[in-house]
């Protein structure tokens, strides 16, 4: 499986071979024992995914305003299971600390440029997860991801989501 069209988690997880689905379940509850009551969860980009809900971060995410600020994920892929936290990669300091906490464990660490990567649960240490999701609070990664938007583009700045939803929405519609 590399890209769901399962509409819930509950769906989703209901998918996946037995193996894989406990190992996800398990870092699922990692994820709601650890995020702040501003991520939501929920079905994004065809996997599980965590995002900044509406109510804290209005503005959507830039590259399509339409859909909320996106903070993590977890996903089934078709050699591996992936671990996505964005945050890690918004601050170079916090992943030097993840990855110096991740081999600590004496587990491997199999990173990417986007994602962790795993071939069972047995792989990931939970700990380092659950302190990494705790390090990044809904707050700090909206200040983190509005400054390096700023970084990356001089002063831009996220469009009001009603403003920028109309032109994605125009966008897609000319393309049909």
């Amino acid at each position: 499986m590399v890209q769901s069209k399962a509409k819930t988690v509950a769906q989703y997880l209901k998918e996946l071979p037995a193996d894989r689905r406990d190992a996800l379940v398990a870092l699922r509850a990692v994820f709601l024992d650890n995020v702040d009551a501003d991520i939501d969860e929920g079905m994004s980009y065809g996997m599980i995914g965590y995002h900044v809900s509406r109510k804290a971060y209005p503005d959507g995410y830039h590259c399509d305003p339409s859909m909320p600020l996106p903070y993590a994920g977890l996903a089934s892929q078709k050699n591996h299971m992936s671990l996505y936290m964005m945050g890690l990669y918004m601050d170079p300091g916090d992943v030097a600390w993840f990855q110096e906490a991740w081999k600590a464990t004496g587990k491997k660490l199999d990173m990417g440029k986007s994602c962790v990567r795993f071939k069972k649960l047995e792989d990931v240490p939970l700990d380092v997860v659950a302190e990494a999701i705790r390090r990044m609070p809904s707050k700090r990664y909206i200040e983190t991801y509005e400054s390096n938007l700023v970084g990356a583009a001089g002063s831009r700045r996220p469009q009001s989501s009603k403003k920028a939803a109309a032109k994605v929405v125009a966008k897609k519609a000319a393309k049909k």
